[in-house]
């Protein structure tokens, strides 16, 4: 018989692809403290639209999710937008660009980089 497995939900994830991505570019900036800060804005073709910044600060009602030496921080207005998503990390013919799955859209652009719930 095997015992209960626990599982703690995660407000976000990140890929693979991008949990390496995120660390080769924070040993590019020589800054351990940095994190990767996904925002939504208003905007875009389909209504609001992804954001990422580096972020070495954390205001007192973001909601910081780590992941071992990297970590994401999200404020409480794009939290409510985000809760859910996998932010992932792909290398293409188009560039490279981190970009969201976001189970609550319900449209999204061609490019992936807004969306409508």
């Amino acid at each position: 018989m095997s015992g209960a497995a626990s599982f703690v939900p995660t407000p976000l994830l990140l890929s693979d692809s991008a949990k390496a991505r995120l660390h080769a570019l924070i040993e590019e900036e020589g800054n351990p403290r940095l994190k990767l800060r996904v925002y939504v804005t208003g905007g875009g073709c389909s209504g609001f639209q992804y954001g990422f910044d580096f972020a070495d600060d954390i205001a007192e009602d973001d909601t910081l999710v780590e992941f071992g030496e990297v970590a994401l921080v999200v404020d409480p207005l794009s939290y409510q937008y985000l809760v859910g998503s996998t932010v992932d990390y792909e290398e293409g013919l188009a560039g490279a660009r981190f970009l969201i799955q976001n189970p609550n859209a319900t449209t999204t652009c061609g490019c992936g980089a807004s969306f409508m719930v």
